[in-house]
């Protein structure tokens, strides 16, 4: 890996930390803190934050006649991602320790807490609930592909991806036979990084 390619990761690496700082600031902003995996506001802001409440006859009158009868096509997605889910954990459990691969962490991924947001009625939450698993389930099958990817087939692509995965940068480069055949071993072994990044720290 070149020093400009180095330099560039250590800066997004940099950024990613300066981001989660600032949003953790958004506890003090709004009230809140997470203690034990729970969130917990304080109590006035709970109060206020009832007031915000849209009743649910509102709620579905206000609602898009369209955005109702789609509601049986989002909802229908829901078994297919719970097999996915089952699916790519067995395969972690069984093929990982075999590779020597660091498991991932389910739940550095798959969050489910907008149900402790008092301003949202019960629809909204079972949404937000719904919302919540679907886009951690995806980041979190992705990352097992991502590292499944490093193990077996290390080597960029020669097109463009409009967005990478985690492993990515430790790939080689696309046409690089002597780099693939001297660094391959290497490469499927190189899941250190994972020993202090593997869980993400509140």
């Amino acid at each position: 890996m070149n020093n400009r390619l180095q330099e560039l990761l250590t800066r997004i690496k940099q950024l990613e930390q300066e981001l989660l700082v600032e949003l953790h600031k958004k506890e003090k902003e709004y009230f809140y803190e997470v203690r034990d995996k729970k969130v917990h506001f304080q109590q006035e802001v709970r109060k206020k934050n009832r007031r915000l409440v849209k009743s649910i006859r509102r709620y579905l009158s206000d609602a898009d006649l369209l955005n109702i009868l789609t509601v049986p096509v989002i909802w229908s997605c829901l078994l297919p991602a719970l097999f996915m889910d089952l699916v790519a954990s067995i395969y972690q459990m069984i093929c990982f320790p075999v590779y020597s691969i660091p498991k991932v962490k389910r739940s550095d991924y798959i969050i489910i807490d907008r149900q402790y947001l008092s301003y949202l009625n019960l629809i909204e939450k079972i949404n937000c609930c719904y919302c919540g698993y679907f886009t951690g389930l995806i980041g979190y099958v992705q990352e097992i592909a991502a590292r499944t990817e490093q193990y077996w087939c290390p080597i960029k692509h020669a097109h463009r991806t409009r967005m990478s995965h985690s492993r990515y940068k430790n790939f080689l480069d696309y046409g690089d036979g002597e780099g693939f055949r001297e660094k391959n071993s290497a490469i499927r072994k190189g899941f250190d990084d994972l020993d202090t990044d593997q869980s993400i720290q509140k």
